[in-house]
């Protein structure tokens, strides 16, 4: 944890400081930041670390896990008593007005809102307001760096690789005639991952014709379809290299038709939310090239004001898309006016996707792109699909 870095963010935030806090893994974010998070250490009891805008940071931990935050700079206070760790809370609060916690206004970005509402109120309890700590955990959590940015264009290359190779085993399997489910396919893929050198929070979706109407189906062993002619199939895969801690996601998905007429409310589907998907990644790139503040919110609403024009507004599900990083929906903003109201600024540096999708009883559609979110530009990092691929 870079104390100068954060310290100099707060200043520029208008913050006292940053007071991380955990209790027995219940916020992860600051387990991270402070690396309690790596299983050396049993932490079963509440820590405070605080990080002021100016000054030496305190810590705050119990007597049976002293050396909790050693780690760190900073003197340590120990509490054993709960009477005790009041008395301590008020001595580490003390001068602080205004600081930062892992806290969302009425839990308006849910992955940010990890403090429990009783540790808000007896934060305030002390005078002290309690604002969201969003945008920096962004800068200390999401942003890459090169070769955070490298990883992920590894991970990428190999996903089109995994992607192209699942289309063309699907195709010949239907071509000789050959039975083919889509746990099948999903089930080639993960060797295919392993080949590549991926790990992933787990298998791909692999998904036909009404299936691709679940934007979280999973094929298993037990639950799967066959895969026949003139049905769409849809592939949603996601992996980072293995062995590498600061290894960041990517995640892609695609759409191909097994046969050689694709049904026009297919294509009417696809063409909207290919259209959806360049107008978002269009704006996100107009605004770092501009050097122009753009919210999350902003993002999703521009994919989705073309859906909504097209006439299929009663059709999307989810969000347009989420934050890339050490996990598959990482820590920065996401683009989000529908499920959420994310409101955090693109940070420079941050990677995220694009992914419209439309969910109709009978079939689904989704394209999903990666962003890097640079100083000068929002650069897509692969291929984005075009028109639903003909696999025979």
């Amino acid at each position: 944890m870079d104390i100068g870095a954060v310290q100099q963010s707060l200043r520029a935030e208008g913050l006292d400081g940053w007071l991380l806090y955990d209790f027995h893994g219940s916020n992860p974010i600051a387990a991270r930041l402070v690396g309690t998070s790596n299983g050396t250490k049993m932490t079963t009891r509440r820590w405070f670390y605080l990080v002021p805008a100016t000054g030496e940071p305190k810590g705050l931990v119990h007597a049976m896990e002293r050396k909790t935050l050693d780690a760190l700079p900073g003197h340590k206070a120990a509490y054993a008593g709960r009477e005790q760790l009041d008395a301590e809370l008020t001595r580490l609060l003390e001068g602080m007005k205004t600081i930062a916690m892992e806290y969302s206004r009425e839990c308006a970005i849910p992955y940010i809102s990890r403090i429990d509402a009783g540790t808000i109120e007896w934060i305030r309890k002390r005078g002290v307001e309690v604002q969201s700590s969003g945008d920096l955990v962004q800068r200390f959590e999401a942003v890459w760096d090169d070769h955070a940015l490298a990883t992920h264009r590894d991970a990428s290359l190999a996903l089109y690789r995994i992607k192209d190779r699942a289309f063309e085993f699907a195709a010949r399997k239907l071509r000789n005639g050959e039975s083919l489910t889509e746990f099948d396919v999903q089930q080639q893929m993960v060797e295919w991952f392993t080949d590549e050198g991926l790990v992933s929070d787990a298998p791909p979706v692999v998904a036909a014709q009404e299936n691709a109407s679940d934007p979280h189906y999973l094929p298993s062993a037990t639950r799967t379809r066959s895969i026949r002619a003139n049905e769409l199939l849809l592939l949603d895969l996601w992996g980072k290299k293995k062995g590498d801690p600061n290894a960041v996601y990517a995640d892609i998905t695609w759409v191909g038709f097994t046969g050689k007429t694709i049904p026009d409310e297919m294509v009417r589907a696809f063409r909207a939310i290919c259209e959806a998907r360049d107008a978002a990644a269009a704006l996100a790139d107009e605004s770092a090239r501009s050097q122009r503040d753009l919210r999350g919110w902003q993002v999703d609403r521009a994919a989705r004001s073309v859906l909504e024009q097209a006439g299929y507004g009663h059709w999307m599900l989810h969000r347009t898309g989420h934050s890339l990083g050490r996990e598959v929906h990482g820590n920065g903003v996401h683009m989000d006016d529908y499920e959420s109201h994310d409101d955090r600024r693109l940070l420079p540096g941050t990677g995220f996707t694009i992914e419209p999708g439309l969910y109709f009883d009978s079939f689904g559609v989704r394209t999903e792109i990666n962003v890097f979110y640079g100083q000068r530009e929002a650069r897509v990092t692969g291929p984005a699909q075009t028109e639903i691929v003909k696999l025979l």
